[in-house]
């Protein structure tokens, strides 16, 4: 993780960004869901179909986070458990499967267009 976040802040000052998107260390995730904060949009991507991603990032409000799962995406208990949470969106990356890592990069990417700093 120190690496990643290293090349966070390499990428934000090469940008002029005042803000480092963070990082948490990993964590499984029904403890992610069970401490989850009632106040914090959950966007998740989901394979099987949500909300496109810049559309529901527009309307959100408050603070939010972006959850990318694992290579091959959520299996169906995953996606329901993540549904459960208050605040919790499904959200569309488009029609094809990305890689974790490029998931994470084009969720982030659309986050930015949706607040206008891109």
């Amino acid at each position: 993780l120190d690496r990643l976040r290293a090349h966070m802040i390499e990428a934000a000052e090469q940008c002029g960004r005042t803000a480092v998107p963070e990082l948490d260390e990993p964590v499984k995730l029904p403890a992610l869901l069970r401490d989850w904060p009632v106040d914090r949009t959950l966007f998740f991507a989901d394979e099987t179909g949500g909300v496109p991603a810049l559309e529901a990032m527009r309307t959100a409000r408050g603070p939010a986070a972006i959850l990318i799962g694992p290579e091959g995406g959520f299996d169906s208990e995953e996606r329901d458990a993540i549904r459960a949470v208050p605040g919790a969106v499904g959200i569309g990356l488009g029609p094809r499967i990305l890689r974790a890592d490029t998931a994470a990069a084009a969720a982030v990417s659309l986050w930015m267009a949706a607040a206008g700093d891109w």
